[in-house]
């Protein structure tokens, strides 16, 4: 049997601690992290113009083309107003031309939001308004001819209902319409246009003459067409034209994110060995505010590009997640010298895994010294600035950048 003495836990340390010795010591520091910094790839890849005078703004050419049977709207951010020559389109008012009437009525037209199942209209209540639809898909629904109800037609952007409004005030609604996505409609009520109609002698003379019983050419976008000649020989007389320009362009205001930096004197004066604390607190806030630059410049209802990406320029998925389809359609559409597509990191990885399931791999291009993936030799690029709903549906934006149309 052996016995062992126990150990002597009160025994006196034969060398220095490391406690001890860690209080002489240096310490290797790194300057303070921050985890909100992402990529910013679109403040990156954007051109950016100087400013000086506190506004930009976008001349373009007037462009509108009345007779296609269908309205046409400008947007400034989440507002819609409905072109005042388009108005033509509607039966009752096909062939005037006062604009100062015209104009004054699309501004009485007020805009609404309609989610998908909401009715616009009810069979057999008064039709008393003319409706307008910016964005989005509505059905009517009523009786067929077999009495039975049944979907007698749908309505998409550009088209409109109820322009019987504007001659009569005893009609009644023969159909439901219904919202089938959401939408973004802007109405007259009948109330309304008779208040424009008292005061103008020339539209009274046009209903009237509408009851009792030219346009100028335009080019494929619907801008007025300039008068050229070509392949002519001799001395023909050669025609006369001009460009009409948009009398009321869009200005972009110059906007502002700001905040006040606080740092005491103590702090500054005491601790500011070896970093510097005003350089740090400095270089953080700068950071938030680039952030936050970028998520207005995505999500801002005034000048957000999600708001104000033009309805004819918005397509949805074919099935659910992005396929290789869905961005070759989108390209279809921008097809005149496409940047980027911006993505949130959600989409692109779920595009990654539509490529996989169809046997595809996208290439990969270089961007500024980084590996990215691309799509027809686009690149697409992450931005977790675009919204992702609870319903799991997020934009992919294809951008084509510069001033130059």
């Amino acid at each position: 049997m052996t016995v062992t003495d126990p150990v002597d836990t009160d025994q006196a340390p034969l060398s220095l601690g490391r406690a001890a010795a860690r209080t002489l010591a240096t310490t290797t520091k790194s300057v303070p992290q921050m985890q909100g910094i992402s990529s910013r790839w679109l403040l990156k890849v954007l051109p950016w113009v100087e400013v000086s005078g506190g506004a930009y703004r976008v001349n373009r050419r007037l462009s509108y083309s009345v007779g296609d049977g269908r309205v046409t709207f400008t947007t400034t951010g989440a507002e819609v107003r409905v072109i005042p020559p388009e108005l033509g389109e509607l039966a009752p008012l096909r062939g005037y031309d006062d604009e100062d009437v015209l104009t004054e009525l699309a501004s009485r037209f007020s805009q609404h939001e309609y989610a998908p199942g909401d009715a616009l209209v009810e069979f057999g209540s008064r039709a008393d308004q003319v409706f307008l639809i910016a964005h989005g898909k509505i059905t009517k629904v009523g009786t067929g001819a077999y009495g039975d109800q049944t979907v007698l037609g749908t309505l998409a952007d550009g088209d409109y209902f109820g322009e019987t409004a504007l001659v009569r005030d005893d009609g009644i609604w023969e159909f439901t319409a219904k919202a089938v996505t959401t939408c973004t409609v802007l109405s007259l009520p009948r109330d309304v246009f008779d208040d424009v109609l008292s005061r103008s002698e020339t539209l009274q003379a046009h209903l009237d003459a509408f009851v009792a019983g030219g346009s100028s050419a335009r080019n494929d976008h619907g801008e007025a067409e300039i008068s050229l000649a070509s392949g002519h020989d001799g001395e023909p007389m050669l025609p006369g034209t001009f460009v009409d320009y948009d009398a009321q362009p869009r200005e972009y205001e110059l906007s502002v994110a700001q905040t006040v930096l606080r740092v005491h004197s103590r702090v500054a004066d005491l601790y500011n060995q070896p970093m510097n604390q005003i350089e740090q607190q400095l270089r953080l806030t700068v950071e938030a505010l680039r952030e936050r630059q970028e998520h207005e410049l995505i999500n801002n209802p005034g000048f957000g590009l999600l708001h104000n990406a033009d309805f004819a320029q918005r397509i949805p998925t074919r099935t659910g997640p992005p396929t290789p389809d869905d961005l070759d359609e989108l390209l279809a559409l921008v097809w005149k010298d496409p940047g980027v597509f911006l993505a949130h990191p959600k989409t692109i990885a779920a595009f990654g895994r539509e490529c996989t399931k169809a046997g595809l791999y996208p290439d990969a291009v270089d961007l500024g010294g980084h590996h990215v993936p691309a799509w027809r030799g686009v690149p697409i690029l992450p931005c977790n600035k675009i919204p992702v709903s609870d319903t799991r549906t997020s934009s992919i934006l294809l951008m084509r950048t510069g001033e130059q149309a």
